[in-house]
């Protein structure tokens, strides 16, 4: 029963026997009650017998019967029916009027109604008194105290009354106060007459009687105990007997203690009674892993409720501040928990531990292992302690210190609990480390830790976990060694589960025990790299794991300060990963490169890790592009070459990022080859990337931002739209057609189909057509064998439908290889005199000259779905040379400039100078390489002289159309590229507009290339140039700009043309004027036609020149005045000149005249058409 108060030690409380039956109202175990328990019941029992009852059922009648049988041997059964004779109904009138009495007199015991004056003390009074005084007596004592309680404030206090303190009346007073509250309920409600009874000796004694006379209240009673309850109950003498008082009830009815200690958490009040409650209950099965006391504290302490935390928190730390009392509850709980710790502490040393044979340290110790079943016990109880001495503030005594180290430091079995309890007894010594406080405990300790580092790997695979604890010690040993006393903190807090405020200060000791006696940094590097990588990895692998420890050490350059080699053991673990993909892969494989590059320390730049080797690189990747009808699949995941490919491509970006520092050191570490990096199928494993996203995590975008500052090529726009076309529902419903999952044509069939192409067409469009079925990886196998028959389909009589399948299944085989399948197509392609001399270019010489791309037959250029191939193959060419030039420019500049300096110590100079120049010949080489493409590719799109004839000449226009429309095609397909070119850089534009082009190409250009009207903006600067060629080719580009796009910019470009014009007028010699103007009059029509408030502007410009011209003749006079004149009246008069007949005889005359004329006279000739067709072209738009 627990200890009571001194007060009360004496009286007989209710048994929970005794409560069960009369909660039950069980009459045979009523009738088995002795006497004075049964005394105790008495006034319910009698009114149950004399009330009326509201059941009126045959078995409560015969169980009534029983009882009255009962009753009727008992003597004080007559006292209670005396008291329940009484008119209770004036009773409480005369206790009302007490009530309003005292509440005007201000609560001053003056005059009392129930009471008149009394002639001796209370307790002869009542014994004298007949049963209605003794209810007078007994409520006016309860209505005083009642009173006395409203008025206290919440203080407490402690009524003295001889009433309820007398033990001979003891029994009486209890009869009557029962029937005063069952009776009188409105007066007396019974959770108001409970905090009464609080404040008088025997208070508890008299609840539990008035609660067991009426059970069904007990839950009311007891919630609004808790609910006036103090939120520290130890604090006070109320408190405590207030918790007293709601432990008897809870000991009278203890099926109900647990849910009285749920209402005690849901309120926060009264901490010890809950933990009074745990200490009382006895659970049904006594052998549970974890006793009620552990779990209870543990779910306060650690649950997620915060304010339930603080609230037992205050309580521990409250309680410390007092005297170490017996009858205090929180010296009782910490009792328990020793006594528990102690049980399951090891004492025998015949429990070995396996391999442990020859381990000196166990001689030393009292204690040695721990056994099997209680090592989850332990666990909890390590996590208890945590939180209360972390959370709680628990100052440990040096009892439960050494008892607490004695158990952190026993030895689990081999099991995955033992690994989580020596994690957790590990993690426990770091945030205390005052638990170890005298130099045998120290010895202890360190001798526990050297046997965790020689168990770890045995615990590992006999436990079969892939977190053991050696790699939080290897960790903590690295932290240590770096001083980063915050990641031990929150690795601490992390592996307790509970967060703990730890002082870096009080991990010095710890730290001094680690860096010197147990792990120096040479024992850590040198353990690290023994340690056994983790298989299959991923992030379904929760824990400390060794991966962690080698980021730690790679950090902070461990490795390569005591020269130890890890090399080999970043790439078994990169090769033993899967998906979904762990997160500290990336992290790892970014230090490991930056120790690379980066010497530890600038004394010593050789101290650098050493790379992974190109052939374990091409093994990861054997087997991947290629190999006989595609089967060949290789031994590594898709997670692994993902991960190897994103080490390469960071290692090359990071080696440029960090030329000037390695110059400075003199240290040029070695790039991988050209030729590994054409092994490696880039796209491929993107595109694979990219179905495997989510369970990448942030790899796939990370190897985008890769491959677009490093491989532009590959990541064009095109390429990405492509791609959908192929991977999307279409090509999905197409494979479905797929009878077997592989191809029924080999490479061979394709080969001998390629040679028959004219003869044998439809063979081979049945192989290709077929081919278009499978997927991007499944044609692989037979990508060399189409690029290497391409040249065949050259030839005239190839069908169409041949061409435009081969470029459809070229444009999948893009998706996966491009950069092989473009050297292959680019050698294939080759004219045929190169092809004889087996002129083989490389990936390379593609990058540095990317026009060997338009060095091809020429027979291409008019076989657009080649010409297409052609043209992606150039763009993509062209941006990979820029990423060449900057790459190379970066990386050689650095050494050079430096061996530069160093050359050129101590004199004077600029030794910027070099570097500007180097750049700017680098801009200059891409913007030759751009513009020449350009203009390749216009001079392209002019007809050949077969092709002008066959134009010209009217009756072959339908024989030949086929031609022609392949030659609109090809100059479409450059068109689009073109605009995308100048879009992508308008530079290019005006650079190859600056450099002209033939003149027959502007309808085609400014038609053909909707990014044209960029050009408005430089015309101007280029009518300024001085060569009378770009002056008259910028008009032209601007007359076509005009009729193309009518826009207020055009118009004031127009207007400056015609300005420009006129002031050449004035300027030119009389050749030069001739050069100029007879090219560029036509344009006036242009002009005119798209503006025609230009009109009088250009009429004046044609007078004009007309006037300059004649003026120079001296011959035929006669002929040119009345020229002039005519000019002057078409420009004033032109509705009333015949059109017709004029053009035709001025053409006529010109046909006739003008082949030996002077040049100024065919300049007059030419003025008069220019002004003639102005007039035309207006006169038709009216």
């Amino acid at each position: 029963m627990g200890f009571r108060m001194a007060d009360s030690v004496s009286l007989q409380f209710v048994s929970p026997y005794a409560f069960e039956a009369m909660q039950k109202v069980d009459v045979a175990r009523l009738a088995a009650l002795s006497d004075p328990e049964l005394r105790l019941l008495l006034p319910c029992l009698v009114r149950m017998a004399l009330c009326a009852p509201a059941d009126q059922s045959n078995a409560w009648a015969q169980d009534k019967k029983l009882i009255l049988r009962l009753l009727s041997g008992v003597e004080a059964v007559n006292s209670i029916v005396a008291l329940l004779s009484v008119d209770f109904h004036a009773l409480e009138q005369d206790a009302r009027k007490e009530q309003q009495l005292r509440h005007k007199a201000g609560g001053s015991n003056g005059e009392s109604i129930l009471v008149s004056q009394l002639q001796h003390g209370l307790t002869l009074e009542f014994e004298h008194s007949d049963p209605l005084r003794r209810l007078r007596l007994a409520l006016s004592e309860l209505l005083a105290i009642m009173n006395k309680l409203a008025d206290s404030n919440g203080e407490f206090f402690l009524k003295s009354s001889e009433l309820f303190e007398s033990p001979v009346y003891l029994e009486e007073v209890a009869d009557v106060l029962c029937i005063l509250q069952a009776e009188l309920p409105s007066l007396l409600p019974i959770i108001e007459v409970a905090e009464a009874l609080l404040h008088v000796r025997n208070g508890e004694w008299f609840l539990c009687l008035l609660v067991a006379n009426v059970p069904d209240s007990f839950s009311e009673v007891c919630r609004g105990l808790i609910k006036n309850g103090e939120r520290q109950d130890e604090e006070s003498v109320g408190g405590r007997r207030r918790t007293e008082a709601l432990r008897q009830l809870c000991q009278m009815n203890p099926s109900q203690a647990l849910n009285i200690r749920a209402m005690v958490v849901e309120e926060c009040h009264l901490p010890g009674l809950g933990v009074a409650l745990t200490l009382d209950y006895k659970p049904d099965t006594a052998d549970e892993a974890v006793s009620p006391l552990v779990s209870y504290v543990s779910g306060l302490l650690l649950g997620t409720n915060g304010k339930v935390r603080t609230w037992f928190s205050m309580f521990i730390r409250n309680g410390q501040q007092r005297k170490r009392e017996s009858s205090s509850v929180l010296w009782q709980m910490r009792r328990q928990l020793l006594l528990e710790l102690v049980a399951i502490l090891p004492r025998s040393r015949s429990t070995h531990v396996p391999n442990d044979s020859d381990m000196d340290s166990e001689s030393s110790s009292g204690y040695s292992g721990l056994r099997e079943e209680h090592v989850v016990k332990a666990s909890v109880l390590l996590r208890l302690y945590c939180a209360l001495m972390g959370i709680a503030g628990l100052r440990p005594t040096d009892e439960e210190a050494e008892q607490l180290l004695q158990l952190m430091t026993s030895r689990p079995p081999a099991t995955p609990a033992g690994v989580r309890f020596v994690s957790l007894s590990f993690c426990k010594l770091l945030a205390f480390s005052t638990l170890v406080s005298t130099p045998e405990q120290e010895q202890l300790m360190v001798m526990w830790l050297s046997w965790m580092i020689k168990e770890e790997e045995y615990f590992e695979s006999a436990a079969g976990v892939s977190a053991s604890f050696g790699e939080m010690l290897l960790l903590v040993a690295m932290y240590f060694h770096s001083n980063q006393l915050s990641a031990i903190i929150e690795l601490v807090c992390s592996t307790l589960g509970m967060k703990i405020a730890i002082k870096p200060s009080s991990l010095s000791k710890m730290k001094t025990i680690f860096t010197q006696e147990i792990f120096t940094e040479q024992v850590v590097t040198a353990h690290a790299v023994r340690v056994a990588v983790t298989n299959n990895l991923s992030a379904n692998i929760t824990g400390f794991l060794p991966i962690h420890c080698i980021y730690q050490l790679l950090r902070s350059r461990a490795f390569t300060k005591h020269k130890v080699s890890i090399k080999d053991w970043i790439f078994r673990q990169l090769c033993e990963t899967t998906t979904p993909l762990h997160t500290q892969l990336l992290p790892l494989i970014d230090v490991y490169i930056n120790s690379i590059l980066t010497p530890a320390s600038k004394t010593n730049p050789e101290a650098t890790n050493q790379p992974i080797t190109e052939q374990e690189i091409l093994n990861v990747f054997q087997g991947l592009a290629g190999g006989d009808g595609g089967k060949v699949r290789s031994q590594y995941t898709i997670t692994t070459q993902l991960l190897i490919l994103y080490y390469i491509l960071s290692y090359e970006e990071a080696l440029l990022a960090n030329t000037k520092t390695l110059a400075l050191m003199q240290k040029k570490p070695k790039s991988y080859s050209p030729a590994l990096m054409d092994q490696i199928p880039i796209k491929y494993l993107i595109r694979q990337a990219q179905g495997l996203q989510r369970e990448l995590g942030g790899l796939h975008s990370a190897l985008l931002r890769l491959l677009a500052t490093n491989y532009p090529h590959l990541c064009m726009v095109e390429d990405w739209i492509s791609e959908e076309e192929v991977t999307g529902t279409l090509p999905l419903l197409r494979k479905m057609l797929l009878t077997s999952s592989s191809c029924k044509y080999s490479q061979t069939q394709l080969r001998e189909a390629f040679q028959n192409v004219l003869s044998g067409g439809s063979r081979l469009l049945r192989i290709l057509e077929h081919l278009t079925l499978l997927s991007a990886g499944d044609l692989i196998p037979y990508a060399e064998a189409l690029t290497a028959s391409m040249g065949l389909l050259l030839e005239d009589g190839v069908s169409r439908r041949i061409l435009q399948t081969v470029n459809k299944l070229w444009m999948v085989l893009n998706t996966v290889m491009p950069r092989k399948l473009w050297v292959m197509t680019v050698n294939t392609l080759q004219p045929s005199v190169k092809l004889l001399r087996q002129q083989k270019y490389t990936q390379n010489d593609l990058m540095v000259d990317p026009l060997i791309v338009l060095r091809c037959d020429s027979r291409v250029f008019r076989c657009p779905p080649l010409m297409d191939i052609t043209l992606h193959m150039l763009n993509g060419y062209l941006l990979a040379s820029k990423a060449y030039l900057n790459a190379h420019l970066k990386e050689t500049t650095e050494l050079e400039r430096q061996a530069q300096t160093v050359s050129n110590l101590g004199l004077s100079g600029q030794p910027d100078t070099p570097e500007v120049t180097r750049e700017e010949l680098k801009n200059a080489l891409l913007a030759a390489q751009d513009s020449a493409a350009v203009q390749i590719l216009l001079e392209v799109c002019l007809p050949s002289p077969q092709e002008e004839l066959q134009l010209g000449g009217g009756g072959g226009r339908e024989a030949e159309g086929g031609l022609l429309s392949d030659l609109s095609e090809v100059q479409c397909l450059i068109c689009c590229l073109l605009h995308q070119m100048f879009i992508a850089d308008p530079n290019i534009a005006k650079r190859v507009h600056f450099q002209g082009y033939p003149q027959a190409l502007l309808p085609l250009t400014v038609a053909g290339i909707p990014s044209m009207h960029i050009c408005l903006d430089f015309i101007p600067e280029l009518l300024t140039q001085p060569q009378l060629e770009k002056q008259i080719f910028a008009i032209q580009l601007l007359s076509h700009l005009c009729t193309q796009y009518a826009l207020p910019k055009s118009l004031s470009v127009a207007r400056l043309a015609i300005s420009v014009m006129d002031t050449l007028l004035t300027v030119l010699t009389r050749a030069k004027r001739f050069a100029f103007f007879m090219p560029t009059l036509p344009c006036l029509v242009s002009f005119c036609k798209a503006f025609p408030p230009l009109f009088d502007d250009v009429m004046s410009l044609l007078v004009q020149v007309g006037q300059v011209s004649a003026a120079d003749v001296t011959t035929k006079a006669r002929d040119i005045d009345p020229l002039i004149a005519r000019l002057q009246y078409l420009r004033q008069k032109p509705q009333e000149i015949p059109l017709s007949e004029s053009k035709c005889s001025l053409r006529k005359r010109s046909a006739e005249e003008l082949g030996g004329a002077d040049p100024d006279v065919q300049l007059c000739y030419h003025i008069e058409a220019t002004f003639m067709d102005i007039i035309s072209s207006s006169t038709q738009a009216l």
